[in-house]
């Protein structure tokens, strides 16, 4: 009987540990995001499997007890795969500052195709001849979309009027306007393969940036027109998808405490050593908000 009871204590003592390094963790990771699912979708998923983990309750915006603060930075399309860089506890008020950087994608790009999506998701909208795009062609246009340019995002975006996504009102049929051109910057755009009508773009850009309105408006630009077939960003601030990236059998708290340590070199560069310190340093409030 006083085994059992050992064992009894031996258990709660254990899970209490980790369930405290679990609300302990502060920093920026990343991982990976497969096709299919939200961004948020994700996000959600990783943060079950650490509270089962922790043997946490998976608490509502009802019932705050035990909420473990976690947000990411940046969107991905559930159409996308590739790297999503995370925030857990202090490292939630560092994400838009470690993310201002840049962006890299790998696209496919569709000719003769365009869908209501810009990408492989959405309705076929429109067909148009694509034979006679060379790669020269092709490789011309881009120069147009390199530098400091203007941009029109897609309706079919995480971009809000009146506090509503705009791809939600799209799909419930109200009426939504097309977002005004914005100045984005593309660093650098290169054709890495050209097997019509496929293409493969290299794209690294700054914040703000859709590379499913370069894909539609390469098309354009050539006179015909073009959609996303596949897209993949593999680099997202100083967090790249090849070195950084967890993928979900990895998502347990010690290979997260382990990879926070890890990236720390990554944000002192990025940020202040002075500032990251100290976010990183204040006492984590167990009580917080879901992003």
């Amino acid at each position: 009987m006083a085994g059992t009871v050992r064992e009894a204590l031996l258990v709660t003592a254990t899970s209490k540990a980790v369930a405290a390094k679990l609300l302990s963790l502060s920093g920026l990771f990343a991982v990976y995001k497969p096709k299919g699912p939200t961004s948020a979708d994700v996000l959600n998923r990783l943060k079950a499997k650490l509270l089962a983990e922790a043997g946490l309750p998976n608490s509502t915006r009802k019932k705050r007890k035990h909420v473990l603060k976690i947000g990411h930075g940046g969107t991905l399309d559930s159409t996308a795969t590739g790297i999503l860089v995370v925030g857990i506890g202090k490292g939630t008020k560092i994400l838009s500052g470690i993310l201002a950087g840049s962006k890299k994608y790998v696209a496919i790009g569709e000719l003769g195709k365009a869908t209501d999506t810009f990408d492989s998701a959405g309705k076929v909208t429109e067909e148009k001849p694509y034979y006679q795009i060379t790669k020269e062609d092709l490789e011309n246009v881009l120069q147009k979309f390199t530098g400091n340019i203007m941009q029109v995002p897609p309706l079919y975006s995480a971009l809000k009027k009146d506090g509503q996504r705009l791809s939600t009102l799209v799909k419930k049929g109200e009426p939504v306007e097309e977002k005004p051109a914005r100045p984005v910057t593309v660093y650098s755009l290169t054709l890495k393969n050209f097997k019509p009508p496929l293409f493969t773009l290299d794209v690294e850009c700054g914040g703000g940036f859709y590379v499913r309105s370069l894909v539609n408006d390469i098309g354009r630009e050539l006179s015909s027109c073009a959609s996303v077939q596949e897209l993949t960003r593999t680099k997202q601030g100083p967090f790249t998808l090849e070195e950084h990236a967890l993928y979900e059998d990895k998502w347990t708290i010690d290979e997260i405490a382990r990879s926070l340590e890890h990236c720390m070199p990554l944000l002192s560069v990025e940020l202040s050593h002075k500032k990251l310190k100290t976010e990183l340093s204040e006492e984590h409030t167990v009580s917080c908000e879901d992003k």
